[in-house]
């Protein structure tokens, strides 16, 4: 990875984590909870940023993450602090990071799709046609504008790929504009083309519109739903056997360092605008980043809603030194876990499809 890739994927990373560390520290301090430091990376410390209303920002040699300490996280004894607040106020506290962390993927993919606009499907364009192929012999060409098929409007991909499903085999009229005149070919679709080719042997692709700001927002909302969905069924999905245990592999720094490469590499080979691939890419490190500390596991932002959540439900709190055991058992647990998967990065490094 050249030096200046590597720059874009640390400080990214860098701010994907402030991003997080700054919904916790917003939220206490909009709900009145003072905070002691807002850390990057975790202890021990390194150098003392500066001090900003009260609280020391400060940079710390494990580069593993980050943390907010609030006065009185553990101790309810504490007027004023986190421990002592009230269940909705620490559950929505340690909501607020995770949540940050969707806001931004959001965002970046709302900015996508500002930028890329979506794709007019009404619209069929050939790319590129496979020498000696069905659409080939018959005279179509890169640049020609697909606009029925047997008699079928073409309107969408959908319609495209079962109109040509449809008549394998059978003799069919295409009608195609080019240059502004309408011209008509016959073909035959394949009924067993050769690999990657297709029925009648054509790549094609939809121009691209621009969109509004307010629909590019729910684009991208509605994108990050979709791949949370993907995320939350993996479980399932490992258990059936539809996704293979290599497939879902945690990875650490060095290979996510190895997939922005990819990434980066690919860039201006996609046909979007550049740094369209690379938002694309830490969008999804964010909404990763997000959904992994809701998970219900102590030490992380869900396992500490978990343990507000009876409070709520009984009226009955978890004592706290139950819960300063186990979330600082659990917080060493996850250190060893992480810098395993860090480990393993490098001595059964994740293979990457070309």
């Amino acid at each position: 990875m050249n030096p200046i890739d590597l720059l874009i994927f640390i400080g990214a990373l860098v701010v994907l984590i402030i991003l997080h560390e700054f919904g916790h520290y917003a939220a206490a301090k909009l709900l009145g909870v003072e905070v002691e430091e807002f850390g990057i990376g975790f202890p021990p410390r390194a150098l003392k940023l500066f001090t900003w209303r009260g609280t020391l920002f400060s940079l710390n040699w494990i580069p593993l993450g980050g943390f907010v300490r609030p006065k009185g996280e553990n101790d309810p004894s504490i007027p004023g602090g986190l421990a002592a607040a009230s269940p909705w106020v620490r559950i929505t506290v340690f909501l607020a990071g995770p949540v940050a962390n969707l806001i931004a993927a959001v965002l970046l993919y709302a900015i996508i799709f500002g930028r890329a606009g979506m794709p007019d499907e009404t619209i069929t364009n050939i790319v590129d046609i496979a020498p000696n192929s069905p659409a080939a012999v018959a005279g179509l060409l890169p640049g020609d504008t697909l606009l029925s098929v047997a008699g079928v409007d073409i309107d969408s991909s959908a319609i495209l790929v079962d109109t040509i499903g449809a008549n394998l085999g059978v003799e069919t009229v295409i009608v195609a504009a080019r240059a502004g005149e309408t011209l008509e070919v016959t073909l035959i679709p394949r009924e067993n083309p050769p690999a990657g080719e297709g029925a009648i042997g054509i790549t094609f692709s939809h121009p691209r519109i621009a969109i509004p700001l307010w629909q590019a927002g729910a684009l991208g909302a509605e994108t990050v739903y979709l791949q949370a969905s993907q995320l939350f069924m993996l479980p399932s999905q490992l258990m059936s056997g539809a996704v293979q245990p290599e497939e879902a592999r945690l990875v650490g720094y060095v290979s996510m360092a190895r997939m922005f490469q990819n990434v980066r590499e690919q860039e201006a080979d996609s046909g979007m605008p550049a740094g369209t691939n690379t938002m694309a890419f830490f969008a999804y490190i964010s909404l990763s980043l997000g959904l992994l500390n809701l998970l219900p596991i102590p030490a992380v932002d869900g396992g500490r809603i978990l343990f507000a959540l009876p409070e709520i439900l009984f009226r009955k709190r978890i004592p706290m030194r139950f819960e300063n055991a186990v979330n600082l058992v659990s917080f060493g647990l996850l250190l060893l876990l992480l810098i395993y998967v860090n480990v393993q990065d490098v001595i059964n490094p994740v293979e990457f499809a070309p």
